[in-house]
């Protein structure tokens, strides 16, 4: 069986930067058999394929190259921007039906993609010590003043404060340790960062998902989405900062890469009622393969 895939760097800040992703269009006839060997023998962190829904727009199921995911951000971002390019979707609104919910995505004039995300949630939160032997730091090398926390904005990830950039970016984690603490709690992986004194960025980031075949990854859109609502519950951003919130990350892999961010506040109870996240893509390559 021949395959068209689409490689889009998604999130990208240079030309060398951002995350990639596979995009395959038409995928309605593929078995999850096939979807798995196609994301395995690509080895991207993610690939998207696209079908019909009907009760969406689109319909589009997401897999690693070992596990299928209810969401992801960056390649929500590649596919709509591969509908774009083949000229599917015009500039404009869109509801992508996932395994995560029935989603919104915003194309913008200047080819900004933004994708709607679940509504926060908070869980437990994490001492500081278990997760410190995972990454070969030591206590102090943490930001003491917020927490290890699991929070979802689709997928739970463990949001981990670091206390300067240098730090974050000298970091290296056990990664077997790393896959062992992520399976113990239940989530996708560690996304760590560190703010930003200057504030824009609001704060740089590094992401882990070993128990899913992704040791780093450069630019994760549904972690800077829980990120930016964690930074929110825990007062380090205000109701007037909320509307456009600058992550960078990838700089450790050499990949710099920039997601853009966006709260909804209901005024009445300062609840989060809206999650945003987005980017840009570029590089759109065209890779045709054959699946037994």
């Amino acid at each position: 069986m021949e395959i068209k895939v689409y490689k889009v760097n998604i999130f990208a800040k240079t030309k060398n930067g951002g995350n990639p992703a596979g995009v395959v269009l038409d995928a309605n006839n593929l078995s999850e058999k096939t979807m798995k060997k196609i994301a395995k023998t690509l080895g991207f962190s993610e690939t998207a394929f696209i079908m019909k829904s009907d009760v969406a727009d689109f319909k589009i199921r997401f897999f690693t190259p070992s596990e299928e995911v209810d969401l992801c951000g960056h390649a929500t971002i590649g596919s709509f921007f591969v509908l774009l390019k083949n000229n599917i979707v015009k500039k404009g609104r869109y509801t992508q039906e996932t395994k995560a919910g029935i989603l919104e995505v915003e194309i913008n004039e200047d080819d900004i993609i933004m994708m709607t995300q679940t509504n926060p949630k908070y869980y437990e939160t994490i001492d500081y010590s278990e997760i410190a032997e995972t990454l070969n730091i030591s206590m102090d090398e943490f930001n003491t003043e917020l927490p290890c926390q699991i929070v979802s904005t689709g997928l739970k990830d463990i949001i981990i404060p670091l206390k300067n950039n240098e730090i974050l970016n000298l970091i290296k984690p056990d990664f077997e340790k790393v896959k062992e603490l992520s399976k113990k709690y239940n989530v996708i992986g560690y996304h760590m960062f560190a703010l930003n004194e200057k504030n824009n960025p609001k704060a740089y980031c590094r992401n882990l998902a070993p128990l899913y075949d992704i040791d780093e990854e450069a630019a994760t859109g549904t972690s800077n989405g829980a990120l930016a609502c964690y930074l929110y519950k825990h007062k380090v951003i205000n109701s007037n900062e909320v509307g456009n919130i600058i992550f960078e990350q990838g700089y450790s892999m050499n990949k710099p890469s920039m997601i853009i961010a966006s709260l909804n506040i209901q005024n009445d109870n300062n609840i989060i009622n809206k999650v945003k996240v987005g980017g840009t893509a570029l590089n759109i390559d065209l890779i045709e393969m054959k699946i037994k």
